[in-house]
């Protein structure tokens, strides 16, 4: 099983790729939990919700982990949840980083946010360039301080499809 995350700042095409390089390869999508935990609770999050939203992502992770798919495709995972937390907060139950650092993921695309528009949707917050900018350099400086492999992705709707299809192709090896 090949496990590739997408990361990066809100509204960058997370979603959106995790769909379309599940139709082009097949696999398993895991979708981005928080977003399932805000609609069920009606409510904006506190820092007191980062330990439930973290255990739900590891939960919907680990059933599909379970399930041995030849390409597990991670709309997320902890990262995310830290660095919101952090950025929300000021924040963030230590524990995450360990729970992250202790799994495996074979590649993670980091999605820039400059070439695409931002997309206002409920739970959005961060519509300037230069906090989308901010977070997606916590995200790279994280990657890069723990060693993890990523491909940084840019450009354009069309262009950030091409480069994710191109990335997860080698990653298959096909």
């Amino acid at each position: 099983m090949k496990v590739l995350v997408l990361t990066g700042a809100e509204s960058t095409g997370k979603s959106w790729l995790a769909s379309r390089l599940q139709q082009r390869f097949g696999g398993l999508v895991v979708d981005e939990y928080v977003r399932h935990f805000i609609e069920c609770k009606g409510r904006d999050t506190s820092l007191g919700d980062i330990p439930a939203i973290a255990r739900g992502q590891l939960a919907w992770e680990d059933a599909a982990r379970a399930e041995a798919p030849p390409l597990l495709i991670l709309d997320t995972h902890l990262l995310s949840n830290m660095l919101w937390s952090q950025t929300l907060f000021g924040d963030c139950p230590a524990w995450l980083e360990d729970e992250l650092l202790a799994r495996r993921y074979d590649q993670h695309l980091l999605l820039s946010p400059e070439g695409v528009e931002w997309h206002a949707d409920s739970q959005r917050c961060q519509p300037a360039m230069e906090e989308r900018l901010r977070f997606h350099h916590q995200c790279r400086a994280w990657l890069e301080r723990h060693a993890q492999p990523f491909v940084e992705i840019t450009g354009d709707w069309a262009s950030r499809e091409q480069q994710a299809v191109s990335v997860t192709r080698a990653l298959l090896g096909k």
